[in-house]
Order: C-alpha cells, then sequence, then structure tokens
C-alpha cells in the first residue's frame, strides 16, 4: 500500500470536489457509468437483480455516487437507491438530473439507516480518503444481513503501475492511497470483511509503443490480475452468505 505523505487535512480535500470538478465528472461520467456497470457485472452486481427472494426491492448505498450516472441505473431497475456525496454541486446534480436521493456528507456524517442495504459501492473512492479504514467500518455497519461491499479503485500491482512507476496515471496527489489486492484484502479482513471475489482489467497503457501490444496484454493482465484498475467484492461476515438473485 502507498500511503501519500504528508496528508492533507480534511477540509482540503472537501474542498477539491467543488464546480470546477462537477464539470471534470460530467465530462464523461456516462462512459465511465458503462465501464462500471461492466465492471461490477463481473463482480456479481447487476441493476436487474433489483428484487429480493422475498419480492421486497434489493436497496444498495453508493458512496461517493458523483453526479449519480452510475447509481441512477439500479434507481431506475427498481432499487432502493440511495447515495452519499461531499460534493455539493455533484450532489444537487444529481438529485436534479436523475432524481435521487443524494445525501450532501461524508460516510461518517451521513444519516442513511444503519443495516440496511444489499449492496454499499464506491468506485475511485478509497484511493480519495483520508481515512479508508473508517470508510470500511462504516460501510460495514451500513449492510443488512448477506449484504456485499463492491470497490473499484486503481491497481497498485498492476502491469501499468510497473510498467510506468512514478509516471503511472494514477500516481496523482488526488490519490492518498493506493493498494495491491493483497493490501486492499488485508485492510478488508482487519475491518471484519471476507473477500469474495477480485477482478482486474487493463494492461498495456493506451499510446506505448508497439500499439499491437495492447489487445494481448490487456488480456494477459486479466488473466494473472495485473489490470490497471480493480473491482473487489467483499461480504461482512467471516463465513459469507449466497448471494441473493432472483
Amino acid at each position: 500500500m502507498f500511503r501519500q505523505d504528508p496528508q492533507p487535512e480534511l477540509e482540503a480535500v472537501l474542498r477539491r470536489y467543488g464546480d470546477e470538478y462537477l464539470e471534470y465528472e460530467t465530462e464523461r461520467h456516462l462512459e465511465y457509468r458503462a465501464i462500471s456497470l461492466l465492471s461490477l457485472e463481473e463482480a456479481g452486481l447487476r441493476p436487474e437483480d433489483a428484487g429480493r427472494a422475498d419480492g421486497a426491492p434489493r436497496s444498495i448505498l453508493e458512496v461517493g455516487c458523483a453526479t449519480g450516472a452510475l447509481l441512477s441505473s439500479f434507481h431506475e431497475a427498481g432499487w432502493r437507491a440511495q447515495g452519499v456525496e461531499v460534493g455539493p454541486s455533484m450532489a444537487g446534480y444529481a438529485r436534479e438530473r436523475f432524481g435521487l436521493d443524494v445525501e450532501t456528507a461524508t460516510i461518517e456524517s451521513a444519516t442513511y439507516e444503519i443495516g440496511s442495504f444489499d449492496a454499499v459501492v464506491a468506485t475511485h473512492l478509497i484511493e480519495h480518503l483520508n481515512d479508508p479504514r473508517s470508510f470500511l467500518a462504516r460501510a460495514r455497519a451500513a449492510l443488512r444481513p448477506g449484504g456485499r461491499l463492491y470497490l473499484i479503485t486503481p491497481n497498485a500491482d498492476g502491469l501499468q503501475a510497473r510498467l510506468m512507476g512514478s509516471r503511472w496515471r494514477s500516481a496523482i496527489r488526488d490519490h492518498l492511497y493506493l493498494f495491491s489486492a493483497r493490501t486492499l484484502g488485508a485492510m478488508l479482513a482487519d475491518e471484519g470483511y471476507y473477500v469474495e471475489y477480485v477482478g482486474a482489467w487493463g494492461g498495456w497503457p493506451a499510446g506505448m509503443r508497439p500499439v499491437s501490444l495492447k489487445r494481448p496484454m490487456d488480456r494477459l493482465a486479466k488473466r494473472f490480475g495485473l489490470g490497471d484498475v480493480m473491482v473487489v467484492r467483499a461480504s461482512q461476515a467471516a463465513v459469507p452468505t449466497p448471494l441473493e438473485v432472483r
């Protein structure tokens, strides 16, 4: 695990996610949604699986939901969807553009119901946090029995990180922590999770020569867990319960 030192103050981190960040997010949020949906589907989370076995709608909490583009896919499919977002502009956009229930807060200050969610999702969030352990503890408390946590985050042990070193695209000041599957898995275990699935994608850096290597290297990186980005599914139980999918 790589940790940025010195760590910025929380107030400085929160100021980063204002109007300018909303503009950055809205430029490609639909593209990011499509990529995130594919990744989450590989980990077993799909919008179309919106009902529990008892007929009640499944529930999802997205932490760091940004514009709400991803969360809207679950909301529109019939999930009970809630979001938490620190950026007031982005939270407002999610409410107005997609009609979502999004609270402007950190996960520590949010007022959602504890123990009520089938899924807690955080895509490209944990690497931005001053205290990832606090986030994991709060996310675990939000899950109902049998619920799962889904994380998408850069892979510090991936091929691109190894090839590019300090020039790796995820080695930026906004990323306060960078994890490998091993270091993230260890932190999850420390916080009472059981890691059920780890996948990765993206291998050869876009534009790096020879470009003919990109497709075969991407396939190899995915096969051997050396992708640039990883998706993790974890339960909050030492002995996992079966995934509830209709």
